[in-house]
């Protein structure tokens, strides 16, 4: 993990501080932009392959077992709660962002109303789970739900 936080570091001070002078037109360009976009890209997949083998071995290792039996945790309410928020908080920002007009960028593109509110469905629903998993960090770091659970 501290590999992982390194690279990143290094990827963003060589993004920020090399190649401001490269020009392409009346736009700078600067020369990393290549190197942070491979490494989003690759912590994006390595986040997915993650995520797939850690709930393969979860469903490995709870075979036959009741987990909220063991730990306290519920977890197939933990994944439809999760679900069902992810839903209806796309749906929020659906709802927010209707009616949004053509986009026309300073190069002269332009993007439609509809991928324009589409975004606008995106970045409403990254801050509603935010807030959300801001909330639940702050509960579990409580221990509100430990002190229920062993009572």
């Amino acid at each position: 993990m501290l590999g992982v936080v390194g690279l990143s570091v290094v990827v963003f001070i060589l993004f920020f501080l090399l190649g401001w002078d490269n020009y392409e037109g009346d736009y700078v360009a600067p020369t990393c932009t290549g190197l942070l976009l491979v490494w989003m890209y690759l912590m994006v997949v390595a986040a997915a392959g993650l995520t797939v083998w850690s709930v393969v071995k979860s469903a490995q290792s709870t075979k036959g077992n009741d987990p909220a039996a063991t730990t306290g945790v519920p977890g197939g309410k933990v994944i439809m709660g999760t679900i069902v928020l992810t839903i209806v908080s796309l749906a929020v920002g659906l709802l927010l962002g209707i009616g949004e007009e053509d986009f026309t960028a300073a190069d002269g593109t332009v993007t439609t109303g509809g991928w324009v509110q589409v975004v606008d469905m995106f970045i409403w629903s990254i801050y509603i789970l935010t807030i959300v998993a801001i909330a639940a960090v702050g509960v579990a770091m409580s221990g509100i739900l430990t002190k229920n659970a062993s009572k």
